[in-house]
């Protein structure tokens, strides 16, 4: 197991917010800390998955401005189509 170093850091949130957040946690029965750790840990795990996504887009795009290969949504469409039907089945060929 790699240990990791745990820093304090501060941040500014308006009376409303801080009230808010205290009330949910007293409901969840958590402190106010665990709670923001834990929004702060989602958000960063969703945007990290969110860049990803968008870098492979771009790649996927260069990919096919560099070669030209692609699937018609037509043969997209029928693979899914047979996916969801439960086929195991390859993904259709990509052509120019």
């Amino acid at each position: 197991m790699i240990a990791t170093s745990v820093r304090p850091v501060a941040i500014k949130i308006d009376d409303d917010i801080k009230a808010r957040l205290k009330r949910l946690a007293e409901a969840r029965q958590r402190t106010s800390h665990w709670l923001m750790r834990e929004a702060i840990t989602q958000y960063v795990d969703r945007e990290e998955k969110r860049e990803s996504f968008r870098q492979d887009a771009l790649s996927a795009w260069e990919a096919y401005r560099t070669t030209g290969l692609h699937v018609t949504a037509e043969e997209a469409d029928a693979w899914l189509a047979k996916l969801e039907q439960g086929n195991d089945v390859d993904p259709p060929e990509c052509h120019v």
